[in-house]
């Protein structure tokens, strides 16, 4: 990454609590210097991180992009404007898809900013005596930088685990085998540690750390087909606890406010993008709440400008674990676990998310049972930025396919990154 990235991020991140300095001398190491030696200073990164994978305030934030992308790519979105061309880019895909993409290089340069910022808490946290606050700053370092990786995984073959001039790519398994080690790392410190009361009120409770850490874990490691681990980290998250990311009128829900409100960037469509094969069964009731639009145009967890958006919900944990038994052919508890999510009612589900349905009935096979946890995948996760990794790993029709369901497999690199790093591996195909 460029220095001069990190030189404008670390005065927008700490500006809410101490401010840039304006000194010709050598600006950046005073403050990164008093920034990183106290816990203000430390938790104010810390919400500056979140804000910047998060909220649209500081430029389009990851979530938004990864959204954006993820959801153009697979069809879940619709382009409303074809002048927006980096939008219409990706959802016609194909070799249409620029390494200049607006989108793409946003993601790109926004998720490894977090995964930079991320490590410096994890570098800076032996500066601290108190253990606890020694252990709270890798806990939340950990989890951030995993995110990154996580993220940028879903979308790019290879990836920086460490960013840098001339930084070094990895294969994303590579990287996701790292992302999972950095979650399990924290999740073990956080066993024996008591998170300061005064550390969680400066950086926000919002975001239940202990579970969404295995949340995390489970989801990468599904990802990799390490089917027991998935089951394991899945199976241990409290699914009564909300983690999410909070948003109000000064930074508003960034897919509500950047895309759906103004009926002139994209759409979501009624169907969910989903071919007739997997259209949800009549008397869904996750349809509705994924696609009824109110009065600005909000739907799902858009609503409105203080919408809060979840890292992960109830039905993924579920998901993951039927998935996972169903890949080790032992079908009678994957349905098991499908029929959790067929029968949740919204009023049983923090998020109100239910589908309130009759059991699975289908064949008891493994390829129909994975399709039948495929499609409530993306009922349950609609607008989660996740369904292009999905339509991967259940080997979807690929790009060129008879009924395609994606239109790129992954992502060129973005040009910046091929302008100022040698290290860029070719771009893929498709």
């Amino acid at each position: 990454m460029k220095q001069l990235l990190y030189i404008i991020t670390i005065c927008t991140f700490i500006s809410a609590t101490i401010g840039c300095k304006k000194e010709y001398d050598n600006p950046n190491e005073p403050v990164e210097e008093e920034v990183y030696s106290t816990v203000q200073g430390i938790t104010g990164v810390i919400v500056g991180i979140k804000n910047r994978y998060a909220v649209n305030n500081l430029g389009p934030a990851t979530v938004y992009q990864a959204i954006s992308a993820s959801g153009l790519t697979t069809g879940e979105l619709t382009v409303l404007n074809a002048g927006n061309a980096d939008l219409a880019q990706l959802l016609n895909g194909g070799n249409n898809v620029s390494p200049a993409n607006g989108v793409l290089g946003s993601l790109w340069i926004t998720t490894n900013i977090v995964n930079s910022e991320a490590q410096k808490l994890i570098n800076n946290a032996e500066k601290f005596t108190d253990v606890s606050t020694k252990n709270a700053i890798k806990i939340y370092g950990n989890l951030y930088k995993a995110l990154a990786i996580g993220t940028l995984s879903m979308f790019w073959e290879q990836v920086p685990i460490n960013t840098g001039p001339n930084a070094q790519f990895s294969p994303r398994k590579d990287a996701l085998q790292r992302a999972i080690q950095l979650l399990d790392e924290a999740s073990t410190l956080l066993q024996g540690t008591t998170l300061p009361a005064d550390f969680i009120k400066a950086v926000g409770a919002e975001i239940d750390v202990k579970n969404t850490l295995l949340a995390l874990s489970a989801r990468y490691n599904m990802m990799l087909l390490n089917n027991d681990q998935a089951i394991a980290k899945a199976s241990a998250v409290d699914l009564a606890r909300k983690s999410v990311f909070f948003y109000n009128l000064i930074n508003p829900n960034p897919v509500f406010r950047s895309g759906l409100v103004s009926s002139n960037v994209v759409g979501i469509r009624k169907d969910l993008g989903l071919p007739s094969s997997l259209a949800p069964q009549a008397g869904d009731k996750r349809l509705p709440f994924d696609t009824t639009k109110n009065a600005q145009n909000g739907s799902s967890f858009f609503q409105g400008d203080a919408s809060p958006i979840p890292i992960y919900v109830p039905g993924e944990m579920l998901l993951i674990q039927a998935e996972a038994y169903a890949r080790k052919n032992d079908l009678a508890k994957a349905v098991e676990f499908l029929n959790k999510v067929l029968a949740k009612k919204p009023a049983d589900d923090p998020y109100l998310l239910g589908a309130d349905l009759p059991p699975y009935s289908g064949p008891m096979t493994q390829e129909a049972i994975l399709q039948e946890i495929y499609k409530n995948r993306q009922i349950e996760l609609y607008l989660f930025g996740m369904r292009l990794e999905d339509s991967r790993r259940f080997n979807r029709p690929a790009p060129g396919a008879p009924g395609a369901e994606r239109t790129r497999n992954f992502y060129p690199y973005p040009q910046q990154e091929r302008d100022g790093n040698t290290n860029t591996p070719q771009d893929p195909t498709i």
